[in-house]
């Protein structure tokens, strides 16, 4: 059987909240010292000048059908019988390895908007285009507009995790933004595992939660419930079933 993902949040709403974390992200690392982007990341094998790497090679993934063409190409080629996205982030990361921080800063300064433009503009045809791809040991087909509108978004954002902790930055957190993202990332958790749960949620992206009656509870900062999820931290009970990032 094949789960079929679509969006949940609706285009126009999921363009909002990318351009919105393509800016803070693009803040962050403005903000970084010359000894931060050496520092060791929760992705072992990335430093941050390399995480930031990546995160500019998906903003110019979606910013043209050349550099979508040629990561899908070449890192399917890289990626041998491992997940295609481990071939395609190699690749985004290697090419880019020779970029001065200020280039890298600069590239991403252009990128941010030009990606936010492009997955905006994304035509409805092409959000439903499926895709396949694997997650937790399950074949599942992820519609375009669930990629490009949900999981690129997520992507960023966790990255942005991860960098503000690798640099001791606080991280910029508002209900409006990340809380929607937070409460996107719930919501897909809780139709996974499909069992009564109360979850509370502590810090500005938080929030209570719900589903059915009785069940698990749970009670966790809010940024670190996705890090759980995403497989960066050890979660028991129905924190051990993870969502993509």
């Amino acid at each position: 059987m094949t789960i079929t993902q679509a969006p949940r949040i609706e285009h126009r709403h999921a363009a909002v909240m990318t351009a919105a974390e393509n800016d803070r992200f693009v803040e962050l690392a403005r903000s970084l010292s010359p000894g931060d982007w050496s520092e060791p990341t929760d992705c072992p094998a990335w430093d941050v000048r390399a995480m930031a790497g990546h995160v500019l090679g998906m903003m110019e993934f979606t910013c043209s059908v050349r550099e979508f063409v040629h990561v899908l190409r070449a890192g399917g080629k890289a990626a041998g019988d491992r997940p295609a996205i481990d071939g395609m982030t190699e690749v985004q990361v290697a090419e880019r390895a020779h970029l001065t921080c200020g280039e890298l800063l600069d590239r991403l300064a252009g990128a941010a908007p030009r990606a936010s433009r492009a997955r905006r503009r994304l035509p409805a045809p092409l959000r439903r285009i499926p895709t396949p791809q694997e997650f937790d040991g399950a074949k599942e087909s992820w519609r375009l507009g669930y990629l490009f509108d949900v999981i690129l978004t997520r992507d960023t954002w966790m990255h942005r995790v991860d960098i503000s902790r690798a640099t001791g930055r606080e991280m910029v957190l508002t209900p409006e933004h990340d809380g929607r993202i937070v409460a996107d990332v719930v919501e897909e958790w809780a139709r996974r595992h499909g069992r009564p749960y109360v979850l509370t949620l502590h810090g500005p992206a938080g929030g209570d939660f719900r589903g059915g009656d009785g069940g698990e509870e749970i009670s966790l900062d809010a940024v670190e419930f996705c890090r759980i999820l995403s497989g960066r931290g050890t979660g028991a009970g129905l924190l051990g079933q993870p969502v993509p990032f």
